[in-house]
């Protein structure tokens, strides 16, 4: 079961159609809202945001399987997790303080069982079809004619405002 505390709301679409871009655009407009948002960015990438060199990458590299790094302005732990194909989404979200969070917003995870914002491009020569699911709730496009069941309300993915105020409703309903 997902975290319930703390909503989450997936951003999900093919690899290069915008899914950063948007969140580096919606992420401050819910912040000028009073919505403190965190975020679980999915990479299928090996990451590392350690730098080599520095006592806590190498005392991770040396076997720690969990390194915490602390100061007075942010605090990261990284977690060795050799043996899982993919993480898990509960756990994950779970590790947040939701007494400091009103939502998290997934980039990626596109099977997970969350309510969703699919982005589309038409120039991604992808189909359009396969990454809705029952738990796409809107379509943020910049083709406004693409054909979606009526449940699913389609955003101009050019206009932050229109779909921050649609993450904005969404999260006013979680909250009832």
């Amino acid at each position: 079961m997902i975290n319930k505390k703390t909503p989450l709301l997936g951003i999900v679409a093919y690899s290069g159609t915008g899914k950063t871009t948007l969140l580096k655009q919606l992420i401050p407009y819910l912040r000028q809202r009073g919505v403190r948002t965190g975020l679980i960015k999915h990479t299928h990438h090996d990451v590392d945001v350690d730098t080599p060199g520095k006592d806590s990458f190498v005392l991770r590299k040396a076997g720690a399987d969990q390194t915490m790094v602390a100061s007075s302005s942010r605090w990261a732990l990284m977690t060795e997790t050799p043996e899982q194909d993919e993480p898990n989404l509960e756990y994950l979200a779970a590790r947040f303080d939701s007494n400091n969070l009103d939502m998290i917003l997934v980039e990626g995870f596109k099977h997970e069982e969350i309510d969703k914002i699919m982005l589309y491009r038409k120039e991604t020569g992808k189909l359009l079809e396969s990454l809705i699911d029952l738990h796409v709730i809107a379509v943020a496009s910049d083709d406004l004619s693409i054909p979606v069941s009526q449940a699913i309300s389609i955003l101009n993915i050019n206009e932050v405002d229109k779909v921050g105020e649609f993450v904005l409703q969404w999260l006013k309903n979680q909250q009832n």
